[in-house]
C-alpha cells in the first residue's frame, strides 16, 4: 500500500472510531557510512529506519501511537493505542490538530545529483583523502578515524482537516581525526566537511585542512591561569550555542527552566548579536518548510541587535502566551511527541575576519574546540565550565597552542560580552551555526 493511501485510510478509520480530528506523520531515513583505515575499508554500514505515528483528539484529549509496520493490521493497532493513550491523560491541555498555513516556502533540501553518486565513488573519495593526509607530513602517525556518511530521508504529514505535506532531504558529511607526533608530544585534530554538492569536494583541499588542523596543535605551552579576552572560533561557538539553545524555548520559560522568561522586548545581549532561526539557509543540511505540526516555517530574528524579539513557540506554548506560533514545533522522529526546537539557529555574521580579530588582541586565547559541554553546562543558570583546546594570542598573532585548559563563564553574560562577529559562518550537522566571536573575557584555567 502506498503511504498516501495508508494515511488516508488510517485517518478515515480513526474518524470512524470516534476521533474528533487526527493527524498521521510518516518518516523514512536511509544512511550509508564508510570508515577507512590504512587504505582499506574498516567498516561499512547501511541503514534504513522509518515508521508512522497517529495523533488524534479523542474524548477531548490528544492520544498518540506509532508503529514501524505500514500494513493493514497496523491501522487497528494505532487507533486502539492512541485511544488508550488519550484515556490515560488527566485533562484536556487545549491541543488540537492544525488546519494548515496559507502559504509554504518551496525549500529544496534534496539534491538529485548527490542521490545519483554511486557508493564506489564515495569510497574512492574517502580513500583518497586518507592517503593524502598520511602523505602530507612525516609527523602524521595515524588517523583515529576517517569516514564518510551520507543520508537521505523523507517525511510527510497529513491530517483530517485536509492538510497534506511532504518533503525530501539529503546530505553528505566527511569526518576525520588526525594523530600527529613530534618527539614525545602527541596531539590530535578533528575536521568535518558537510555538503549536498559532491562535485565540490576536493581530496587535496580536505586533506590539507585536516592535516593542518592537527599539526597546528603541536608545540603546546603553558600560560598563567586567569581571565583573558577570548576569540571563539566558529565551530566552538556553534557548539556552545547548541548546548544552550533550550533557554530560547517558550515551553522551558513557561516551566521556569529559562532565565529568559518575561524578557521578550528587552536587551539580553550586546548590539553585535543577532540570532536567526533560518530553516532555508543554503549552508546547513537541516531545515524544513513545515514544522512538526504542519505550520509553515520562516526565517526570523530571535535576537535582533541584542534585543530578544521572541522565544521559540509551538502552537501549545503560543496559546498559553496569547501569541502566534513561530513554527518551531519539533518532532525528532515518528516515535516522538512534540516539543520545541529551532531550525538552523545561528548567530548572524559581521564584516571582520579571524585575522582582523587576532590583530585587535594584544593578549588573549583563541578557542578552537570544546568538549564535555553537556556535563559541564547548566542550561538553566547559564553557567559552564568545559575543557577547551586553543592557542595563546600575543601581540596580535598566534604564539603557541595552550596546554589542556578549562574555560568557565555564564552564557547569559557571554552574550552581553560579545564585541565582534566575523563573516566565517559555520554550521554543525544538527543545524546550529555561528561565525567566530570576540568575547570580552572568560576565566581560563591551564593544567
Amino acid at each position: 500500500m502506498k503511504i498516501t493511501e495508508f494515511q488516508e485510510k488510517l485517518l478515515q478509520k480513526a474518524m470512524d472510531a470516534g476521533f474528533k480530528e487526527a493527524e498521521v506523520f510518516y518518516e523514512k531515513a536511509e544512511s550509508f557510512q564508510c570508515m577507512i583505515f590504512e587504505g582499506e575499508i574498516d567498516s561499512y554500514e547501511t541503514s534504513v529506519d522509518g515508521g508512522l505515528s497517529l495523533r488524534g483528539l479523542y474524548n477531548g484529549k490528544m492520544g498518540y501511537a506509532y508503529t514501524e509496520k505500514i500494513d493493514e493490521d497496523s491501522i487497528s493497532f494505532l487507533i486502539d493505542n492512541a485511544k488508550a493513550n488519550a484515556e490515560l491523560l488527566d485533562e484536556d491541555d487545549g491541543t488540537d490538530i492544525f488546519d494548515g498555513s496559507s502559504e509554504y516556502t518551496n525549500y529544496q533540501s534534496y539534491s538529485e545529483e548527490l542521490a545519483n553518486v554511486q557508493i564506489p565513488e564515495k569510497i574512492s573519495l574517502i580513500k583518497s583523502i586518507e592517503e593524502k593526509i598520511r602523505a602530507y607530513d612525516p609527523r602524521i602517525v595515524t588517523l583515529d578515524y576517517c569516514g564518510l556518511q551520507d543520508f537521505s530521508g523523507e517525511q510527510s504529514l497529513a491530517n483530517s482537516k485536509g492538510l497534506s505535506l511532504t518533503e525530501k532531504k539529503n546530505g553528505l558529511i566527511i569526518f576525520v581525526s588526525t594523530v600527529v607526533k613530534d618527539g614525545e608530544e602527541m596531539k590530535t585534530g578533528s575536521f568535518r566537511k558537510m555538503t549536498r554538492d559532491f562535485q565540490s569536494l576536493a581530496a587535496d583541499e580536505i586533506a590539507k585542512e585536516a592535516a593542518e588542523e592537527a599539526l597546528s596543535n603541536l608545540g603546546e605551552k603553558s600560560i598563567p591561569s586567569g581571565k583573558y579576552p577570548i576569540i571563539m572560533r566558529h565551530n566552538a561557538a556553534a557548539a556552545l550555542l547548541s548546548t544552550f539553545t533550550p533557554i530560547f524555548s517558550a515551553e522551558n520559560a513557561q516551566k521556569d527552566q529559562s532565565l529568559l522568561k518575561g524578557k521578550v522586548g528587552t536587551q539580553i545581549a550586546s548590539n553585535f548579536v543577532t540570532l536567526l532561526n533560518d530553516p532555508f539557509h543554503s549552508e546547513a543540511l537541516s531545515g524544513s518548510s513545515f514544522d512538526g505540526e504542519g505550520v509553515a516555517t520562516k526565517k526570523q530574528a530571535i535576537i535582533s541587535s541584542g534585543t530578544l524579539e521572541t522565544l521559540l513557540h509551538n502552537r501549545k506554548s503560543a496559546k498559553l502566551e496569547g501569541c502566534e506560533t513561530t513554527g518551531n514545533a519539533h518532532k525528532p522522529s515518528y516515535k516522538s511527541t512534540l516539543s520545541i526546537a529551532p531550525q538552523n539557529l545561528h548567530i548572524a555574521t559581521g564584516q571582520r575576519t579571524l585575522d582582523d580579530l587576532l590583530v585587535s588582541v594584544s593578549e588573549g586565547i583563541l578557542i578552537t574546540g570544546l568538549s564535555g559541554l553537556h556535563s559541564g553546562a547548566n542550561t538553566i543558570s547559564g553557567d559552564f565550565s568545559v575543557e577547551a583546546t586553543g592557542f595563546h594570542v600575543k601581540e596580535g598573532k598566534i604564539a603557541s597552542p595552550v596546554k589542556q585548559m578549562t574555560i568557565a563563564g555564564n552564557f547569559y553574560e557571554l552574550m552581553k560580552d560579545i564585541e565582534e562577529t566575523c563573516k566565517d559562518l559555520y554550521f554543525l550537522p544538527d543545524g546550529y551555526g555561528s561565525p567566530t566571536l570576540l568575547v570580552k573575557e572568560l576565566s581560563v584555567t591551564v593544567d
